[in-house]
């Protein structure tokens, strides 16, 4: 499950900073086994991290002109956490142009627990 939280994103809205937030978690309960949790947080991770380059021009993910890909995609897990409990995702874009752009994650329990890093490098296209 995705709920964003700059709503205003997905009518036109840009944003200069490339900085978003998104809650993020899995849509059933999961079993009691970290891995499990730790493999389920890094596919949503990759899912929504390229949005922030977007953010920046007014387009988003859902956007059928644009074409993302992911370049690369790098995570570090810093403390325990559940993949199936809300959780909030922290993206930000320092750098976008020709294409490609990079963008970096925070993942955090809802008490503002620091879980897990992400950065990633992106292809942002718009299709021909």
């Amino acid at each position: 499950e995705l709920r964003p939280v700059e709503l205003g994103r997905y009518f036109g809205q840009k944003i200069d900073d490339g900085r978003i937030h998104v809650w993020i978690r899995t849509a059933a309960k999961l079993p009691d086994d970290p891995a499990l949790h730790m493999c389920a947080l890094a596919y949503a991770s990759d899912f929504s991290l390229l949005d922030a380059v977007m953010a920046r021009y007014g387009r988003t993910l859902f956007d059928k002109r644009m074409m993302p890909a992911s370049l690369d995609h790098a995570m570090w897990f810093h403390r325990p956490f559940r993949a199936d409990e809300w959780l909030l995702y922290v993206q930000d874009s320092p750098s976008a142009q020709g294409g490609r752009g990079l963008t970096r994650g925070l993942i955090f329990k809802p008490d503002g627990t620091l879980v897990a890093s992400v950065a990633q490098e992106g292809s942002v296209r718009e299709r021909r």
